[in-house]
């Protein structure tokens, strides 16, 4: 006989009116504020912010954009390493969403990477008002050594992180049970990282509301003055 279902609650899963509400403050004003190319040109700390990693081409920035409902708030590109700098969102003046260089393949010098990599370090280090890291992960691939490196750091570091699939449409639906609870089990054996892990996908929207009051639950309860 099968048990009771869960609640909303007991499952991790947002109850609808979380989904509303992170529904409400996605579809708000969001802005470009700054683009930050060196440490010193971080943008001065006023929200709470919740940044995106991953390795080059992994769909961070079309992420980004399938979160605010817009198809050119963060640029992206076909070509891996289009992001060369960390850019900064203001959402509804309660969150700043950051969308961090990618890691890994690059169509660039290695001088240029290593520059990359040691300003996403510094920023992940030196940034007390960062509430998450969203570390995406291709669900075609699964977790790759690179990935698992910066785990490692995220931990040493204490910056909390969550796993989050792209690409889930490409993925045949009964395989998404069994990618996940992949990456659970490596999830689980970090420190710093949460425990579940969101599949999604911005071609389809797959995953997007979830992971919207996911984010959400992390902005600050008031607006700030624009």
């Amino acid at each position: 006989m099968a048990g009771p279902e869960a609640s909303p609650a007991e499952s991790g899963a947002p109850t609808p009116a979380q989904v509303e509400a992170a529904r409400r403050l996605f579809a708000g004003p969001c802005d470009f504020v700054a683009g930050a190319a060196s440490f010193d040109s971080l943008p001065v700390i006023a929200l709470p912010e919740v940044a995106f990693a991953g390795r080059s081409n992994v769909g961070k920035s079309s992420l980004v954009n399938a979160l605010t409902g817009r198809r050119a708030l963060a640029r992206t590109s076909s070509n891996p390493g289009h992001t060369q700098q960390i850019n900064f969102f203001d959402l509804g003046g309660r969150l700043f969403l950051v969308d961090l260089p990618g890691y890994g393949f690059a169509r660039v010098s290695r001088s240029l990477k290593e520059a990359w990599q040691d300003l996403a370090t510094a920023y992940l280090r030196g940034r007390p008002t960062l509430k998450r890291v969203c570390l995406l992960i291709d669900a075609r691939h699964g977790v790759k050594d690179a990935d698992r490196e910066t785990m490692k750091n995220l931990d040493k570091a204490a910056v909390s992180y969550q796993l989050v699939l792209t690409k889930a449409d490409q993925v045949k639906a009964a395989d998404i049970g069994r990618v996940i609870a992949a990456a659970e089990a490596v999830a689980r054996k970090h420190g710093a990282a949460h425990p579940q892990v969101l599949a999604t996908s911005s071609e389809t929207g797959f995953g997007i509301p979830e992971l919207r009051a996911e984010i959400a639950g992390t902005a600050s309860p008031q607006a700030l003055a624009r």
